[in-house]
């Protein structure tokens, strides 16, 4: 397997807001044809932060936190086809975020931003009240084409799809006031999808989001009673001899149903070697799980008979650039709200009010139901 080449280019959009392209067709790679990219629209600049900013607060309860971003709420939601803001220019009947005529993958901040700005921690006198305005998100366009999913990107889109995720980790880690880089795809109008063009996003946390504090807090506890071992490496070769729940193996990945799966439908993909993020993958372990990645989606759309489009949230935890040194690798993290055939699982009282989940299946079920489907 050799190296996938992509030639990158970055330039702003009318407001100020950065956006990359990652091409890996002609003329493009080969430098022959350049991007001259000009963003006509007449958006006004900026600004850093906004008059209603992005910002996190600290819930003194609990310590956990939670981002404020009222002015999503006037996000575009579901436009008509021709209305497609992530539409190469020229395809619609309004100027949309992507200024040129074709793309292969882009990447650009968030005209929308849950997170944004620079690490600055405000403190009312008594302390119970902390804001933290902090964090960047970024939109992935997976393609120019308005329907699909990364399943349908073909294994070469997808491998480009890959190399975007592995820039902008490397470049978001870098930013002092970033914790953590999430990569993630929500697919579905059930899942709350408000674009219904091919992409996904990537946040840039300025804290640990709950789970990957737990995890932190767990990895760490391991290690202290057990003289300093991985704990998700142990989970991972416990996985592999136990075997009930491996779905698929592979030179450098492993695919398994996790022992207490909360979702109707879920699956995890670790790497056998302890990378902690994108950027630690060889080119090998990037194409063989970009594969993987794409069998794991096909199988998905075939989970339940007579749904062809299954709604998920496929998530790409990495390792914390603070605060998770015993985090040893990153893993990707696929499920689903639905539970049978066009039914899906709400999230109620013990669920939703006290974090007390209840399964409406087995781990087992599934794993053998992701078996079964092995093309």
């Amino acid at each position: 397997m050799s190296h996938h080449p992509v030639r990158i280019t970055r330039s702003t959009l009318a407001d100020g807001r950065e956006i990359l392209f990652y091409d890996d067709s002609e003329p493009y790679v080969s430098g022959e044809k350049v991007r001259k990219i000009k963003d006509p629209r007449p958006l006004d600049a900026r600004e850093l932060p906004p008059v209603e900013a992005a910002s996190i607060r600290r819930d003194p309860l609990t310590g956990e936190s939670v981002a404020i971003a009222a002015h999503r709420n006037n996000r575009t939601f579901m436009p008509p086809a021709d209305e497609d803001p992530l539409a190469p220019a020229g395809r619609g009947s309004v100027p949309g975020e992507i200024p040129e005529d074709s793309y292969d993958v882009a990447v650009f901040e968030n005209r929308f931003p849950s997170l944004q700005g620079p690490l600055e921690v405000h403190r009312d006198d008594d302390l119970f009240f902390e804001t933290t305005p902090a964090g960047r998100c970024e939109v992935v366009c997976f393609t120019p084409e308005t329907e699909g999913s990364f399943a349908s990107l073909g294994f070469k889109r997808a491998r480009t799809v890959v190399e975007a995720w592995t820039h902008r980790t490397r470049e978001l880690s870098a930013n002092p006031d970033i914790a953590q880089v999430f990569p993630f795809e929500n697919r579905g109008k059930e899942i709350g999808v408000t674009l219904p063009h091919p992409h996904g996003q990537i946040y840039g946390y300025s804290y640990l989001p709950s789970y990957t504090a737990a995890v932190a807090r767990q990895a760490e506890k391991y290690a202290a009673d057990n003289g300093g071992a991985d704990l998700l490496g142990d989970l991972l070769n416990q996985e592999l001899a136990e075997g009930t729940r491996i779905v698929a193996e592979t030179e450098h990945w492993v695919a398994f149903v996790p022992f207490a799966a909360k979702w109707p439908v879920e699956i995890m993909v670790f790497p056998r070697r302890a990378a902690r993020d994108f950027t630690e993958l060889t080119d090998a372990e990037k194409d063989e799980l970009t594969e993987l990645y794409l069998d794991i989606l096909g199988r998905l759309d075939r989970f339940f008979d007579g749904v062809t489009t299954l709604p998920y949230i496929a998530a790409w935890h990495q390792a914390p650039t603070r605060d998770g040194e015993h985090i040893s690798r990153m893993y990707l993290r696929v499920f689903s709200l639905m539970r049978s055939p066009n039914k899906m699982k709400f999230l109620a009282g013990s669920e939703s009010a006290v974090a007390a989940w209840i399964s409406d299946t087995t781990p087992e079920r599934i794993a053998t139901r992701f078996k079964e489907l092995a093309s």
